[in-house]
């Protein structure tokens, strides 16, 4: 069973950072494409980031690029999403996720974390 556990969300203000993070096994990491999603109210869940099991590849969506980056710490065994210049667009609840592989522009999911919200104010 993949567990998968989210922290790092909070309030911020415009322009401001935040560093989600992931906690799971090694084997997860070394198994699975690892990705951020979101979620605002009221829309869909709509793909944010995702990196390959050997961390070779990356993919992020248009409205993240420059701004948001995924890595992988193997000695801490976590999945992170830094975000900078945040936006308050960028409110919603952001959720960890593990699947097989990438799909065109996003990633296909088997497992999902519990979440983790992040507000921006203006």
């Amino acid at each position: 069973q993949v567990q998968l556990a989210e922290s790092g969300g909070g309030l911020v203000q415009a322009g401001g950072s935040l560093r989600l993070s992931c906690a799971a096994s090694r084997r997860t990491f070394d198994t699975y494409v690892m990705g951020w999603f979101r979620q605002a109210r009221g829309k869909d869940r709509e793909f944010v980031a995702g990196i390959s099991p050997n961390a070779g590849e990356t993919a992020y969506s248009d409205f993240v690029k420059g701004r948001f980056t995924i890595s992988i710490d193997y000695v801490k065994n976590t999945l992170y999403l830094q975000t900078n210049s945040l936006k308050p667009e960028d409110t919603a609840v952001y959720y960890c996720a593990a699947g097989p592989k990438f799909v065109g522009a996003t990633m296909s999911v088997v497992y999902w974390g519990q979440g983790t919200q992040v507000t921006v104010s203006s």
